[in-house]
Parts: C-alpha cells; sequence; structure tokens
C-alpha cells in the first residue's frame, strides 16, 4: 500500500484533490465532525475540560469555536482529546484498506503530529492567497480568528513544500486537477 499525503495551507483545495485520486481517501476533519456527533466519550473529556464552553451532546461546534476564540491554550486542550481519536480512527482506516494500491490522507496535522513516515508520497496543494481568501469567505461559519489559531499549530508552509514530493498549483479548475492527480500516478507507478 502506497500512503499519499495531501498538504497545504487551509482553503486549498486538499480535500478536492485527495478525492481526485480514485482511491480510498482518510480526511481527518470529516472524522473530527463525526467524533463530535457520535462520541459520548469524547464529549466527556471535552466537557471536563473545557467546562465553561462544552454543554451540549453531540457537540455543537460553536462551543468549540468559542472555546478557542476565549483563549488560544484551549486549542491545545481540544487538541489533546481529538487528536488520539483521530490517530486511532486512522489506523482502523489503514487496516481496513491494507490491500489496496494507495490511500490518501488529508490530515492538516500530519506531520506535525508525527504520524507521516518516511515512505508517504507528500503532495503540496499551492493555491493563490486571493483564491483561498475567497473560498474561506464562502465556508460556513469561517472565523479568521479560529482559521488564525489553527494555523499556528502548523508547520510554515514553506517547510511542507520543501519537504513535498510533489507540488499541486490548484487553481480550482477540474479539468487541471485530474489531469495533475493523473500526472503524478503515472510517475508514481513508473518508478513503483
Amino acid at each position: 500500500m502506497i500512503r499519499i499525503v495531501v498538504v497545504g495551507d487551509i482553503g486549498s483545495g486538499k480535500s478536492y484533490i485527495a478525492k481526485q485520486f480514485g482511491y480510498p481517501v482518510f480526511n481527518a476533519d470529516l472524522e473530527v465532525v463525526k467524533l463530535y456527533r457520535k462520541s459520548k466519550k469524547c464529549f466527556k473529556k471535552l466537557k471536563n475540560s473545557l467546562p465553561k464552553y462544552i454543554f451540549s451532546f453531540p457537540i455543537n461546534k460553536k462551543e468549540i469555536s468559542k472555546a478557542i476564540i476565549a483563549n488560544h491554550k484551549n486549542i491545545k486542550k481540544i487538541s489533546q482529546v481529538v487528536h488520539p481519536e483521530i490517530k486511532s480512527s486512522m489506523h482502523v482506516f489503514l487496516k481496513k484498506n491494507k490491500n489496496k494500491k494507495f490511500v490518501i490522507l488529508d490530515i492538516p496535522l500530519l506531520v506535525e503530529n508525527k504520524l507521516n513516515k518516511k515512505s508517504d508520497i507528500m503532495i503540496f496543494i499551492d493555491a493563490k492567497k486571493k483564491d483561498i481568501k475567497k473560498r474561506l469567505n464562502k465556508r460556513m461559519g469561517f472565523n479568521k480568528k479560529i482559521i488564525k489559531q489553527f494555523k499556528k499549530l502548523q508547520l510554515p508552509l514553506e517547510i511542507k513544500k520543501k519537504k513535498s514530493d510533489f507540488i499541486i498549483k490548484n487553481n480550482f479548475n477540474h479539468y487541471s486537477a485530474k489531469k495533475n492527480v493523473k500526472n503524478i500516478l503515472e510517475i508514481i507507478l513508473k518508478n513503483d
């Protein structure tokens, strides 16, 4: 199984590009949403560490947002509860897909949380700042302060870019996204 890791800035189109590969995708952001919706264990832990903010199950994303905006240290408290759960979900996903030729990992903090392997093929999604800004502004519940806090957790983009095996310049065009992905898969298969 070849692990392809998709990295890049928030709003650069990582999840969209990841889907274009046509192989199983582990999307950490979607896993977090599931966790908030379904895990009472996660709810209890978050309620214990953030009693002023977390009140209801399923966990309301607005409560999480308020906690992050109120104090930048709260994002670390949330991460300490959420990241081990996501890591566990990732292992289940990898086990389930162990016979697949490729798996795609769309995990924003993969490198920062040391979940990557030397053999991973890292693809950096590069997009223009103005395009990213336009896309983020369209997102429901978009909050600049929260994005800023998440960016503080991430390695600088230039470091991720340098560590990457491939760079896709994302112009948010379906045809060019498909073409870039096809070219990368051909190169990987040729070198395998």
